[in-house]
């Protein structure tokens, strides 16, 4: 299927492109969550009479995440749970418990921005994570858990 882009979108393209996406992909997720369009005639008459419109709300976007980036680079976040005498933890955390702590400290970030590749932190220790605040604005923290006894 064919669709046009109203925003940007990672590892698929910017606003406007025209791109040939899997039927499902544009029915399920783009078009329900308006990050895309069908790409009909009326459609693209319609995206080019608002492209500086949009383009310019991109750009308001991305100001406000790079600025929120700034503040958030770099910053350590401490999260106290239960653990064993070996360092293990009983139970794990979670990209749950690191927007609360990013919460408890001012900063509101949507659970889905917490990028966990290993999974949940089963361990104590600190662990380098990175928080995708826009498709071109990365913050890297720390997440240093602690055990308690």
């Amino acid at each position: 299927m064919q669709v046009i882009l109203m925003e940007k979108v990672a590892n698929l393209g910017n606003l406007g492109d025209v791109v040939k996406v899997k039927d499902g992909y544009a029915r399920n997720f783009l078009i329900p969550q308006g990050r895309a369009k069908r790409a009909t005639a009326d459609n693209l008459k319609a995206f080019e009479a608002r492209r500086a419109e949009l383009e310019k709300a991109q750009a308001d976007l991305l100001a406000q995440a790079q600025e929120r980036g700034t503040k958030l680079e770099g910053m350590t976040v401490q999260i106290s749970q239960k653990a064993g005498v070996d360092g293990r933890l009983f139970g794990s955390v979670t990209n749950y418990d690191i927007v609360d702590a990013l919460k408890a400290q001012g900063f509101e970030v949507e659970r889905g921005q917490v990028r966990m590749p290993a999974g949940p932190l089963k361990q104590v220790g600190d662990y380098p994570l990175v928080v995708a605040l826009h498709a071109d604005v990365l913050a890297n923290i720390t997440v240093s858990v602690l055990g308690e006894h």
